[in-house]
């Protein structure tokens, strides 16, 4: 069997997107502040498995769950467009970085809270990890989305060691700029996933 490439490329596009390695990377760096290296790639790694570990429980039985309390697919890809537009709208008006600012705890080690959940294991990667594996029809297909998605779960840990050189490279300017990019693509993706579930939705009429 040929995968698509086109929703290949869209998979990856999305959840590189909700999961925003470029805008997680400042905050790795404030939460390791004065940490030496060993420790900060020791963090990068825990936090990396941990979230990938999470978003895998839910593409494998995310849907089974989704199903066994009678909720429909379509009904969770409109509702999870919803979400991710939510998402777009922070981002692009900064109101996601003061949120998970708030969030963001004075502790030794965050390798679970926050970083593992919910930055890089958050509501919206969630949300689109099961959307995709909603869309493939084969095994392949779902093995290729769960490739896809610790792909993206490994550029951000190679974004958390490379904190400090990233930071000092983009600096403060750069990442917002990003971070908008960033936002008005998720919310493109967002419409095309709620225009999805209303197209399969079985209408009565």
């Amino acid at each position: 069997m040929i995968l698509d490439t086109a929703f290949l490329i869209t998979a990856f596009a999305a959840l590189f997107v909700v999961i925003d390695p470029i805008g997680l990377t400042p905050l790795f760096v404030a939460l390791t502040k004065g940490a030496d290296a060993k420790h900060r790639r020791g963090v990068a790694f825990r936090a990396s498995v941990i979230g990938a570990c999470i978003l895998l429980a839910f593409a494998l039985f995310g849907e089974a769950v989704l199903g066994f309390i009678g909720i429909s697919m379509p009904a969770f890809q409109i509702a999870g467009g919803i979400l991710l537009l939510l998402t777009a709208l922070d981002m692009l008006f900064e109101r996601r970085s003061k949120r998970r600012g708030k969030n963001v705890a004075d502790m030794p080690d965050p390798s679970v809270f926050p970083l593992a959940t919910p930055l890089i294991a958050g509501p919206g990667a969630i949300a689109t990890v099961i959307l995709l594996m909603g869309q493939t029809n084969s095994p392949a297909g779902s093995i290729a989305v769960i490739g896809v998605m610790l792909a993206v779960v490994a550029i951000v840990c190679l974004f958390f060691m490379a904190g400090g050189l990233l930071e000092r490279i983009l600096g403060q300017i750069g990442i917002d700029v990003a971070t908008r990019l960033l936002g008005m693509l998720l919310a493109a993706l967002s419409v095309q996933f709620m225009i999805n579930g209303i197209s399969t939705v079985d209408w009565p009429f």
